[in-house]
């Protein structure tokens, strides 16, 4: 019997969770979805950020390529990018990729990068 992913959420180690729920919130259109202790939980859709606070964990920067944590597929990402506040740190511009796919590349102000893609059609 094959199990169906509900949901998905990513949980992220960031220096100030309020911070960078903030972020989130003003810079690319999520919303608070839960604040308890050191944690923010930032939703959009169907993409649940879970921000947890932790000043001592090594910087995202300082794991390289391996800060990417997450491809998020919407249904227009033009439109999106557009919306996107004008802090957002933009990796790359809009690319077609030879894998059927429109993706940007972005980074948080915590340095986390992840990217936004649509499918082409």
């Amino acid at each position: 019997m094959a199990v169906t992913i509900a949901s998905t959420a990513f949980v992220l180690a960031v220096p100030d969770a309020e911070a960078s729920a903030r972020w989130w919130i003003d810079e690319l259109g999520f919303e608070l979805a839960l604040a308890i202790e050191s944690w923010r939980f930032v939703r959009r859709g169907a993409c649940e950020i879970r921000l947890g606070s932790c000043p001592n964990a090594p910087a995202a920067a300082a794991i390289g390529d391996h800060s990417y944590f997450a491809y998020i597929v919407v249904d227009d990402v033009e439109t999106l990018v557009r919306q996107i506040g004008p802090s957002v740190e933009r990796l790359f511009a809009l690319t077609d990729r030879p894998w059927g796919f429109r993706e940007i590349g972005l980074r948080t102000p915590d340095g986390h990068r992840f990217m936004l893609a649509q499918p082409i059609s």
